[in-house]
């Protein structure tokens, strides 16, 4: 498995050492309400934005038994580069091989320890947040004419998932959706861009969620 994380500008960290194990969180929102007499009731609301998180270190020597690739980064450059990319407000690309993990997230938090007799090493820990497009909509965009008064534009602005090498249907459903199963969801609201083969989407392909 190889572990990259690249910025909107082509900048790519690879990480050198696996984790040994990948955590992704899924919750689901709720909001609770008080009836008299009756105690608390939850109501769901949607599901929150994926966590996905790991740990793993930069050495500052190569071991073929542990490293993927030489030269190694240098660990502190590479922990300063990870704390300049939590500071931005662009979204990242994080990509799992062998898994279906190809998706944009924010890094939201990462930590770094030394540990003695290991000189020049860092360990860290880092946890990223799904991230979802959105469209902020200015007044003129919003308005409408009837009898001279501007009336809001209450439909809904869909979301938009751009195809990237080595996607399906099934991996994008899974990733965004929650669940690969939901792949003809999305087939079906862009059968006219996609074709009579679900299996064909191209690279850039801009598909409209469910």
């Amino acid at each position: 498995m190889d572990i990259t994380l690249e910025d909107p500008t082509g900048l790519r960290m690879h990480f050198p050492v696996n984790p040994s194990e990948v955590n992704i969180r899924r919750d689901k929102s709720f909001e609770t309400i008080t009836i008299i007499h009756g105690g608390e009731l939850d109501v769901p609301q949607g599901v929150k934005v994926k966590e996905i998180s790991f740990s793993s270190f930069f050495p500052a020597v190569y071991d073929a038994s542990y490293c993927k690739y030489q030269p190694l980064p240098n660990p502190q450059t590479a922990m300063n580069q990870l704390n300049t990319w939590m500071e931005q407000r662009e979204p990242l690309r994080l990509i799992m091989t062998e898994t279906d993990v190809n998706v944009l997230v924010m890094l939201s938090a990462h930590n770094s320890s030394f540990k003695g007799g290991e000189p020049g090493d860092v360990y860290f820990d880092v946890t990223f947040r799904t991230w979802r497009d959105y469209k902020v909509r200015t007044l003129a965009e919003r308005s409408g004419t009837s009898g001279g008064e501007a009336r809001p534009d209450i439909k809904p602005v869909s979301a938009t998932y751009t195809v990237k090498s080595g996607d399906s249907l099934w991996a994008i459903a899974k990733m965004n959706l929650g669940s690969g199963s939901r792949w003809r969801e999305i087939y079906d609201i862009n059968r006219a861009l996609i074709g009579d083969n679900p299996d064909a989407i191209q690279i850039d392909q801009e598909l409209v969620m469910p």
